[in-house]
């Protein structure tokens, strides 16, 4: 049945492979299961149910991309929109974490209009590739800032704003060890490096007595309390207009990009690849859009493809049965609730830093001899930890590139999507400043 449904033959690989990748994937991206309720639980989630969201919407979501396009990519709620979603959307802008998810909803539903009409490939020509660079750095900053003021590294001061913290105390010393911990591991290729820091801090912290394990295994908590708790009308505010914007874009370009990435990496995009390979992407394109939306109804933040799904690539994973194994292992994981509320912000915050220094290695990609590139990369990448909003960075950089290009006579390298965009962007501001 196996052989038949995901064609192991014709991808050259077998059962045991793909067994072995999927594993390898799930060990890579596990992290999120405990990052994930860590952060939302701060805009006043219940942190059991976020945790059964993230695991449910992981497994959903790699389950249609298993099934519809026979894809090797483990999808979970995406890093970056799960910190906008809580820092800049509810506790900087002040909207309810209902209305955040609503705003989820319906950015799901666009990017799932914009995939059906075929629009996503010309909104994603439409960002400029010195763009799409400092934005994924952007948000690796802002998600830097978050983890180290988690960590107590960093503190508010009144005369700088922010400044050094107290590095005795016990949370910047764990969170330290812990980089180090995943900084090695992963230099030494060890799969699930980041997992193996975050659990290991959280032990290192119970035996020093400053943190509690609740458990490890129990039956799975209940999904109540953020099940189908959107609230569609507060998201139609005025205000969200750049918050959904927001969204799409990141959603948009980072889940095409890992997808054809991956797909890339596992040969599926060649003309000679198994099956219809173009056919096979805009069935994957269409699995992550189905995957917002049923986060956004279980109580999580935007789903995403993610690129930890290369290291099962790496292992030999070909087909959709590797993430075949990932969605069932996301499903047992709800059995570890109690080990997920035992893994305090000191635990997490290692692995935020971690994934930001990661992430900012894309400004190698930058044309730094090019003003009107360089300037609105950089633009970007620093509006989005100083203003605390995903957001505003995209705003700086979409408006920024489309005016120096302008102004220097080289408006028409500006496609016509930059343009919507960031007359949009002007528009928030002008009527919707707050």
């Amino acid at each position: 049945m196996l052989e038949s449904f995901f064609k192991l033959k014709e991808h050259g690989t077998n059962v045991r492979t793909e067994v072995i990748a999927g594993l390898t994937t799930f060990l890579t991206m596990a992290y999120i299961l405990f990052v994930n309720p860590t952060l939302l639980s701060q805009t006043g989630m219940d942190h059991n149910s976020v945790f059964v969201a993230t695991c449910l919407a992981a497994a959903i979501g790699t389950l249609v991309m298993a099934l519809a396009a026979n894809y090797p990519v483990g999808m979970a709620p995406g890093m970056g929109l799960n910190a906008f979603f809580t820092f800049a959307v509810v506790k900087t802008m002040g909207y309810s974490w209902e209305a955040a998810l609503g705003a989820v909803f319906i950015s799901g539903c666009i990017f799932l209009a914009i995939t059906i009409l075929g629009l996503r490939a010309w909104l994603i020509a439409g960002i400029p590739h010195t763009l799409r660079c400092s934005i994924t750095a952007g948000i690796g900053l802002f998600l830097a800032i978050i983890a180290l003021s988690n960590a107590g590294i960093i503190v508010d001061h009144p005369a700088t704003l922010v400044t050094l913290g107290d590095l005795h105390k016990p949370a910047a010393l764990l969170t330290v060890l812990g980089f180090f911990i995943i900084g090695v591991l992963d230099a030494l290729r060890v799969r699930g490096a980041i997992l193996i820091g975050i659990l290991a801090v959280t032990v290192i912290g119970t035996l020093l007595g400053f943190n509690e394990i609740k458990g490890v295994f129990s039956a799975p908590p209940s999904i109540a309390p953020t099940f189908f708790k959107l609230d569609l009308a507060g998201a139609l505010q005025g205000g969200f207009v750049a918050v959904v914007l927001t969204m799409v874009l990141v959603e948009v370009f980072d889940a095409t990009g890992t997808l054809m990435g991956v797909a890339k990496r596992a040969g599926l995009l060649r003309e000679d690849a198994p099956g219809n390979p173009q056919k096979r992407l805009g069935r994957a394109l269409f699995a992550d859009s189905i995957a917002i939306l049923a986060g956004s109804l279980l109580g999580t933040s935007s789903t995403t493809a993610y690129v930890e799904s290369a290291s099962g690539v790496q292992a030999g994973g070909r087909t959709g049965l590797t993430a075949l194994v990932v969605a069932v292992l996301f499903v047992l994981s709800l059995f570890i609730a109690p080990l997920a509320t035992s893994v305090p912000a000191y635990a997490t915050a290692p692995a935020l830093l971690y994934v930001a220094g990661v992430m900012m290695r894309e400004l190698v990609e930058v044309n730094w001899d090019d003003v009107t590139e360089a300037a609105p990369a950089a633009l970007t990448a620093l509006a989005m930890p100083f203003t605390y909003s995903i957001a505003n960075g995209l705003a700086f950089g979409f408006i920024s590139y489309s005016v120096l290009k302008l102004c220097t006579g080289r408006g028409r390298e500006v496609h016509p999507a930059a343009w919507v965009i960031s007359v949009l962007f002007i528009i928030k501001y002008t009527f919707f400043p707050g």
